[in-house]
């Protein structure tokens, strides 16, 4: 990720940490639907709804949530002008879960903000939800056993 850009004197001011959290509060919650959780990711479609659910339902499901964010070093995006970078701390609700720190982008929507595609795809497994993973290649044949 580019380093971000100081906020040039008299320009608008940054959001509060607080609105990237929400961002990421509600997509990391399982009893918000897939297709409520479409507009907090730039350029999703309704056909990555159950992607979506799925995050959320693996987080609940491996004893993580209640997940806390904190956001920290808020700036303007160099790369992407009237987008938001910052790095976001993770916590887990459970003890062996421990805490990620993730440098994340925001984009405006409307008046609110949304994960930008590019980080998305790097913390989020979005597909079709109907395509079935990759086949395994089928096993190598075993060597050839000596014989006397």
């Amino acid at each position: 990720m580019p380093v971000p850009a100081v906020p040039a004197p008299g320009g608008p001011p940054l959001p509060p940490g607080s609105a990237l959290i929400d961002v990421m509060s509600r997509l990391s919650d399982p009893a918000i639907p897939g297709d409520q959780k479409i507009a907090l990711v730039e350029q999703s479609t309704p056909d990555e709804a159950p992607s979506l659910d799925r995050f959320g339902i693996a987080l609940r499901d491996n004893g993580s949530l209640p997940l806390s964010f904190e956001t920290r070093d808020l700036a303007w995006s160099q790369a992407n002008p009237g987008n938001v970078v910052a790095t976001v701390v993770i916590r887990t609700a459970n003890p062996q879960g421990g805490e990620f720190v993730y440098p994340m982008e925001f984009v405006p929507a409307s008046d609110s903000w949304q994960l930008t595609r590019q980080t998305a795809d790097l913390l989020l497994e979005l597909d079709d939800g109907g395509a079935p993973p990759p086949a395994a290649p089928p096993p190598s044949p075993a060597p050839p056993t000596p014989t006397r």
